[in-house]
Formats: structure tokens, sequence, C-alpha cells
């Protein structure tokens, strides 16, 4: 259980990208849903142990049952932290393989037979073991992200934090990419951080969204889409009738077919003659979520 009190941060340039976040983050996938900016990132970098707070507190419990401090005690929460930033580089000449071992000696693991039967063990649960001689560089993008897992479970965290890790991957490798993060998380917390709705609809029993360092929604996924059952509705409009009706309506999401917008709208009853009712789903909520803070702004 990873325990998040009031945890606040502002930049030097001024940007709150923290502003009284709390949450509580049992065993399990975690979704941390939220555009681009919403302070997601800044959550995970200060989680990891790579930048301060300016005030708050978070506590995870140990693999002995004690509480560790996040925020101050930071080498006990290293030895149990696995991190898969957003932006994972590697060097490209070298095996995974040879730099998997290297990432190992550097996490403790400096008994040759124990670090080589943990290595192994992680590129094969990873799907890597066919490819374990290949240079890095040659990798796809899934490929390199499924490296960046096997590194984080170095040691044997019992946090995983994984910061937009499908962004950019095709449909094939996302899947599988998931798929293996689904497993983790069964052994252990997963913090998922994304912007896409899907990863977390697909992945998570528990999730919170956040916007502009603010945690607008925590809890389950399909208690958060019953709320909104027979509060969305979809029609079909003119480009030009558009801006009137976002002017009008509280409009959720607007997508194009056949070259015509069509609008959900959140509303207790029907907006007006034309509209029909639809199921709600995450992306429903989300997009709920992100107009009430803005009206409330």
């Amino acid at each position: 259980m990873l325990t998040i009190r009031d945890l606040s941060k502002t930049y030097a340039n001024g940007v709150r990208a923290l502003d009284g976040v709390s949450l509580d983050i049992p065993r399990g996938m975690f979704g941390l849903l939220g555009p681009n900016g919403a302070g997601k990132s800044s959550l995970m970098r200060t989680l990891a142990t790579l930048q301060e707070a300016d005030r708050g507190t978070a506590t995870l419990e140990g693999a002995d049952g004690r509480a560790i401090d996040v925020l101050r005690d930071k080498d006990a929460v290293r030895r149990q932290l696995g991190y898969l930033p957003q932006d994972f580089g590697v060097y490209p000449k070298v095996s995974a393989e040879d730099l998997l071992e290297h990432f190992a000696t550097l996490k403790g693991l400096t008994h040759r037979r124990q670090r080589r039967e943990v290595v192994d063990g992680l590129l094969r649960q990873v799907n890597l073991w066919d490819a374990r001689k290949r240079k890095l560089g040659t990798f796809s993008g899934g490929m390199r992200q499924r490296f960046g897992i096997a590194q984080a479970l170095l040691g044997s965290p019992r946090l995983v934090i994984v910061d937009e890790p499908t962004a950019g991957l095709d449909p094939e490798e996302r899947n599988r990419f998931l798929n293996l993060l689904a497993e983790i998380g069964e052994q252990v917390a997963v913090i998922l951080s994304t912007h896409i709705v899907e990863d977390v609809t697909d992945l998570c029993p528990r999730m919170a969204i956040m916007n502009r360092g603010q945690v607008l929604l925590t809890g389950r996924p399909t208690d958060a889409i019953d709320a909104l059952e027979s509060q969305v509705w979809r029609k079909q409009v003119t480009k030009a009738a558009l801006p009137d009706y976002e002017a009008r309506c509280t409009v959720l999401s607007t997508r194009l077919v056949a070259g015509h917008p069509v609008i959900h709208v959140f509303s207790a009853d029907r907006p007006e003659v034309g509209f029909e009712p639809v199921a709600p789903d995450l992306e429903d909520v989300y997009f709920q979520r992100l107009r009430l803070q803005a009206r409330a702004a």
C-alpha cells in the first residue's frame, strides 16, 4: 500500500505541478489518468525520489510491513521501487542481456550465479529471451519498453511506476505490453500513468483522474461509469451548429463521423429533440471531470 497525503510541488517558474494530491494505492494495477501537463509525471518523479516535494507525505509499506517515508528515506524507497520513465534511453550498441546484467549489478546483485538466474528469468518473463543477444538499437519500440520493464523489476520491487508506457506503440505491441503489466500487477502495486483512457479501462481495478495538479476523481472505473448512467446523450450535428451546442450544453467530446460532428453531452435530462441516450464509458467520465474543473475555475 502506498499512501499519499497533501502532496504539493511548485517549480521555480511558478508552475504548480502538484496541488494537494492525496491517494491510496493498493497492490494491483492503479491507473493515473490525465492529459499532458496534468501533473502525472511530476507525481511519478516525486515518488521515484527524483525530485523534492514542497509539502505533504508519502509512505510505502515495506517488505517487512514497516512504513517507509518516501520523501525522506530515499535509499530504502529505491530498494523497493521499479521505475520506467516516459523517456527511457538505452545504449544502442549493447545487447539486452549485457545491459540488464549491468543494471542488476548496480542493484546489488553481485553474486554472478544469482545475477545470471535473475537476468535470465526476467528476459523470459518479458518475452525477450530469443532476442537477448541482439543490440538494443535494433529493438522495436515495444521491445524497448519490455526491456524497460525488465530493468524495473530487478530487485523484486513492491512498487512499480510506469509513465506513459504505451505512447507510440503499435496495437500488437501495446496489447503485449499491457498483458505483461497485468501479470506484474498480480503481485505488486503498479502505477500506470497515462493519457490513454483505454489503457485504464482495460487494466485497472482502481484509478484516479488528475488535471492541473489536482485529483479530480479516485475509485473504481466501473463505479465512475455507473454514476453517469442515463446522463450521456449523443447527437449528430452540423459543423456550423457545433459552437452553439458547445455554448449551451456540457459537450464531453466531439468526433467526426462521415464528415459530420457527433457530440456526447452530459445532462440529467434529454437536452433536446434528436438526442439519444448512450451507455457511458470511461472517456465520458474523464471529459466530464475535466469540464467540471474548467467550469469551477
